[in-house]
């Protein structure tokens, strides 16, 4: 494992591995038209797995187009550089029912991801982006998982914080995809604490911040207004940050996130942890809707994935964006450079 790291890390181009997601939504449109650009081949080296005749089908939908051929192999390690390559994941004819959520889609969607973590583990590709799936219809026996984040936590057997990603601002999810009802039990000293030193390490290794300042958002309306409207945030938000700042971790808060928001006053920090999902997307995706990026900190690898969903509505009408598809390009190959990087000046000189 070791050599093979080694050679990975001697590749001129990042090799890029891309599940193909849901075949019926806007997916196959942004990988497309991200790759249609020539100049996209000058950073990396894609390899999508997924099936040629889908995204045949899905190029003739397309009106502006760029000439794109694809170039099937049977393993990522047969991928050329500077050519769109595409590993075809079964020989069986695939049915489409664009803009509609089907078994077929999840069932691909679901092979997809299997076949990618697996070439992550063997050094065949670098780095993860991954088109968006549909969290109902990739349900099965053995993929019980809200997200993909909670998938590639398990895959991986590590904890993992669900960062949102532009160029304004970094939003870490403490609860990622949680009922509002269950948010309250789950912030918990353990969990919070683990995410905050989560978010502190990967904005010092993937984002190359040497002393990051974090801003922890408060659980309740005016964090609590000294218990009068709620506890929480005194008895263990306020506490967990306290415990960080003890170990070296320039973390402020509990925040109120109207105020804090409203104020701008996230100009001030290298990342925001939000405690729900909606408190850290609704901020996020008014800042940044067509390009920002879902990251997946914590992970052995990197993986990045357009901050949008299927887009059923919009799918194979020539309409969808690849802004935030492009992005997530950008950030994966940025990160695995800064980890390269910060890897080397932390190693161990004796070692």
């Amino acid at each position: 494992m070791e050599e093979k790291k080694k050679s990975n890390g001697n590749r001129a181009r990042v090799r890029l591995g891309i599940s193909q997601g849901d075949i019926n939504g806007v997916g196959y449109e942004v990988i497309l038209k991200t790759f249609s650009d020539s100049r996209m081949f000058d950073i990396c080296t894609p390899i999508l797995y997924g099936s040629t005749k889908v995204a045949s089908y899905h190029k003739n939908l397309l009106t502006r187009m760029q000439d794109l051929p694809f170039n099937a192999i049977r393993e990522a390690r047969e991928a050329a550089d500077r050519r769109f390559n595409v590993i075809n994941l079964t020989s069986d004819e695939i049915k489409i029912d664009i803009g509609k959520s089907t078994e077929v889609a999840g069932a691909q969607s679901r092979l997809s991801l299997d076949r990618v973590c697996e070439d992550l583990r063997n050094g065949d590709v670098d780095v993860l982006v991954t088109a968006p799936i549909n969290k109902r219809n990739i349900q099965a026996p053995g993929f019980d998982f809200p997200g993909h984040t909670e998938y590639l936590s398990h895959q991986f057997g590590c904890s993992s914080l669900m960062m949102m990603v532009c160029d304004r601002i970094r939003i870490g999810i403490v609860t990622n995809h949680l009922a509002l009802k269950d948010v309250p039990n789950a912030i918990t000293h353990n969990l919070l604490f683990d995410k905050l030193m989560l978010m502190n390490e990967s904005l010092k290794r993937d984002f190359g911040v040497p002393m990051p300042k974090i801003a922890v958002l408060a659980l309740d309306p005016h964090a609590g207004d000294n218990g009068v409207i709620g506890s929480q945030d005194m008895s263990v938000v306020k506490p967990v940050i306290d415990e960080v700042q003890g170990k070296g971790v320039l973390a402020y808060g509990p925040y109120p996130s109207d105020g804090f928001f409203g104020s701008s006053e996230f100009n001030k920090f290298d990342g925001v942890l939000a405690l729900y999902h909606d408190q850290g997307l609704i901020p996020f995706k008014l800042m940044s809707f067509t390009e920002g990026v879902n990251y997946t900190a914590g992970l052995p690898y990197v993986r990045t994935s357009p901050a949008h969903g299927t887009g059923y509505d919009i799918a194979g009408k020539d309409k969808a964006s690849e802004q935030s598809f492009r992005s997530a390009v950008y950030l994966a190959c940025n990160i695995l450079r800064n980890r390269r990087e910060y890897d080397e000046l932390t190693a161990d000189p004796l070692k």
